[in-house]
């Protein structure tokens, strides 16, 4: 039998210390913090969306970052497994919009109980409030030191300390730290699934304003870098939503570097024509309107003021002196919306962390370090990052 230590106690390190125990190891877990699950409780705004049901290609093609390091993990044990497993531990769970999979109970705190139960069952020993200081090796993998300065000799170590974001969980760069003194690269750290922040100052008046059904698209001079449909929020700051979280992943490391241009479709359901001929439509309805009172059943009311102050039409203008091509102008204001995005917010209100271990040094198949043995790394802590 041997004995195995799992450095943190979050999705990653618990479900680690669960397998490791399933397969006649002695585990122990090292969590720094009061509880174990920090991060569970709080991820899926306190539901836990456990996994995501779709098939194996709308899987892979989610994940942003090394994508291809990850087939063996889920083909080794897939998506279905993961339910299966929530399932025989007493976790049931159901499948909502999107495929996205969650407690029935739509408790976090069930999932994290779930875990911990499995984990008294195996005989898991956790040891809470117990920061780990060091992990050092010699030719291949020896011992940890501890913050009060005692050493714990094992035969495997496994690193699931977490990324970067939600500090106040413990994911502090422990694990990067750790990586880099055995002799690992970390890829560049940054936030990732994190609001976008927008230089014009009128989205200040659109704060709160959700919008759904819209389409985005973000170019870097011409070059289209991220385009999808969904649901957006606007800010004090500028712009937020599933669908502003997502483009994110994508132009973490470009934002850095230049400014980059988001494009809303307000109507992606219309193609130009077809949005051409409803706006003629509503002209046709309010043919002696002032043009500021014509378009109020296009947009959300929030809207209107700042589409009036950004289209080259004057508001007072009376509907039936507007010419074809002002019209034609401001339907392509409606296809294409444009703000300048100028970054990202920090760490504290991203999701994931984008960057980490380098996975090319690490094993695809059982995440054992190639440059020492004995040493694993598993979860957020690995260059990983996905949708």
């Amino acid at each position: 039998m041997s004995k195995v230590l799992v450095v943190g106690g979050g999705a990653a390190g618990m479900f680690t210390a669960i397998f490791a125990a399933y397969n006649g190891n002695e585990v122990h877990i090292f969590e720094k913090n009061e509880k174990l699950g920090k991060k569970i409780f709080i991820t899926g705004k306190g539901r836990c969306n456990i996994t995501n049901a779709s098939d194996m290609e709308t899987l892979f093609a989610s994940v942003v970052t090394n994508s291809k390091f990850l087939y063996s993990s889920f083909y080794g044990y897939t998506n279905q497994d993961v339910i299966d497993f929530f399932e025989n531990i007493g976790v049931h769970t159901k499948i909502e919009r999107g495929n996205r999979v969650f407690p029935v109970s739509d408790h976090s705190s069930d999932v994290i109980a779930g875990l911990a139960k499995e984990l008294r069952k195996l005989g898991v020993e956790v040891h809470l409030r117990t920061k780990v200081e060091k992990v050092v090796r010699t030719e291949k993998f020896e011992y940890i030191k501890l913050s009060d300065g005692t050493k714990v000799c094992v035969d495997a170590c496994i690193i699931a300390t977490g990324g970067f974001s939600y500090q106040t969980t413990g994911s502090d760069g422990d694990g990067y730290r750790f990586a880099k003194e055995l002799g690992h690269k970390v890829t560049e750290i940054l936030p990732s699934l994190v609001p976008l922040v927008i230089k014009e100052d009128y989205v200040r008046e659109l704060q709160g304003l959700s919008l759904r059904n819209v389409e985005a698209t973000v170019y870097d001079g011409k070059k289209k870098i991220y385009s999808d449909f969904g649901e957006m929020l606007f800010t004090h700051y500028g712009v937020s939503g599933p669908l502003m979280l997502s483009a994110s992943s994508y132009i973490a490391k470009k934002i850095k570097e230049k400014e980059l241009k988001l494009v809303i479709d307000l109507k992606p359901a219309l193609d130009f024509e077809q949005l051409d001929q409803r706006v003629l439509r509503d002209f046709e309805e309010n043919i002696n309107k002032q043009f500021k009172n014509a378009i109020q059943k296009l947009f959300p009311t929030k809207l209107v003021p700042v589409i009036l102050a950004v289209s080259d039409i004057d508001p007072e203008k009376k509907v039936n002196l507007i010419t074809k091509e002002e019209r034609q102008k401001f339907v392509t204001l409606i296809k294409n919306f444009t703000l300048t995005i100028t970054g990202l917010r920090d760490f504290n209100e991203a999701i994931i962390t984008k960057g980490g271990v380098n996975v090319k040094e690490i094993n695809p198949a059982t995440m054992e370090s190639k440059l020492v043995q004995n040493l694993y790394f598993v979860g957020e802590v690995l260059d990983l990052d996905a949708l």
